[in-house]
């Protein structure tokens, strides 16, 4: 009997989704599974220094065979510094119930031990989901010596759904840290201290400053079209600075008014704040002046571009610098929301960014004690 063709496209295009989806599903299950082995081996190598003095002192030479033989026997991905990372992963991450975290390791024999590891091998789907990032971005979460940031990664790159190069590029450039430059800093340390979490999202916010766009690479001299241009080429990154609520939509959004023909650097959407983010670029200081055009261009947007679901449009002007007073007195009770940001094209210093941290919990302390 022949089947028809229109009939035949449709089956076909769902078994097809179909096995994409599983073939995704089996390599997340896959991933996660290996990363539970490795955690498990790591645990099994600080139970086997944990059984004694000599065990402790023979440790790094346990490694280095282990290294030798698994290599034999599977392959890469087994060297001296491999293992020892697993080793690493065990200590650093913690689970409270593991198939071989029920026998103490210094009362069983050898035989025992290895029956356990046996038992346990069966058992790794149990916890495999504990274990959601894939194996390379815990190797990369080991480099961070500080375990609240290293947290505080762990649980974006979950959220945010970052690859291993976007995981990467953030500790790289001290996303973390940067958060101690927010003008927000002291009231979302607050909020987390006593477990206020709002549902609401200011655009205060959802708007960092300053940005670090070190990712452009630009020389000492760029125009602004030069910006606008590496922005969007680098437009992934871009979006990563801004935030996963953000999305593009579009760069030299014209609109005229009277005979003048004008032009918005960037058009986002944000999906928490419903409202488009009209981002204007200037090179140079914030003046009083670009925040009258920024609020020309939202009364324009809020008119025509805004549909009826939408929250009214936010302005954000990124600029090179602003005077802290001009950009008050110039943007506070407009109409309509109007915010401006600093960019840098390389991050502060360490050692700027631990002070920031510092005054920033002494400002949390004195609220606490209400001085």
């Amino acid at each position: 009997m022949a089947v028809l063709i229109e009939d035949y496209a449709d089956i076909h295009l769902r078994i097809v989704e179909l096995l994409e989806s599983s073939r995704r599903a089996a390599v997340r299950s896959v991933n996660a599974l290996m990363t539970a082995t490795y955690w498990e081996i790591g645990h099994s190598i600080v139970e086997f220094e944990q059984g004694g003095a000599e065990r402790a002192f023979y440790g790094d030479a346990l490694i280095r065979r282990l290294a030798v033989d698994l290599t034999a026997s599977f392959g890469r991905g087994y060297s001296v510094r491999n293992i020892e990372q697993m080793r690493r992963f065990y200590l650093s991450w913690p689970i409270a119930q593991t198939p071989s975290a029920q026998l103490p390791g210094d009362q069983v024999s050898p035989p025992a031990v290895a029956q356990s590891l046996i038992a346990g091998a069966k058992d790794l789907l149990q916890f495999a989901p504990q274990f959601p990032l894939p194996w390379s971005a815990y190797v990369r979460l080991l480099s961070v010596k500080n375990v609240l940031a290293r947290n505080f990664y762990e649980t974006e790159a979950i959220r945010g759904g970052w690859s291993v190069r976007q995981l990467n590029r953030q500790i790289d450039s001290q996303f973390y840290e940067r958060t101690a430059l927010s003008r927000n800093k002291v009231a979302m340390l607050a909020r987390s201290a006593s477990g206020d979490v709002k549902v609401t999202l200011t655009p205060e916010e959802a708007i960092k400053d300053p940005f670090v766009l070190e990712f452009l690479d630009l020389k000492d001299e760029y125009s602004e079209s030069a910006l606008e241009a590496a922005l969007v080429q680098h437009l992934t990154d871009f979006l990563l600075e801004l935030g996963d609520d953000f999305a593009f939509v579009g760069r030299q959004r014209r609109l005229r008014l009277d005979d003048s023909w004008f032009r918005v650097d960037l058009l986002f959407f944000h999906r928490r704040l419903k409202c488009l983010i009209v981002i204007e670029l200037k090179t140079g200081k914030f003046s009083y002046a670009d925040a009258g055009q920024m609020h020309m261009y939202l009364n324009y947007a809020r008119e025509h571009w805004m549909k009826a679901d939408e929250n009214p449009p936010i302005g954000l002007i990124l600029c090179a610098a602003k005077g802290a007073a001009e950009a008050h007195y110039s943007l506070d009770s407009l109409p309509n929301k109007v915010l401006a940001a600093e960019y840098q094209m390389v991050l502060p210093d360490e050692s700027l960014l631990a002070d920031e941290l510092t005054r920033s919990r002494q400002l949390l302390e004195k609220k606490k004690r209400g001085t």
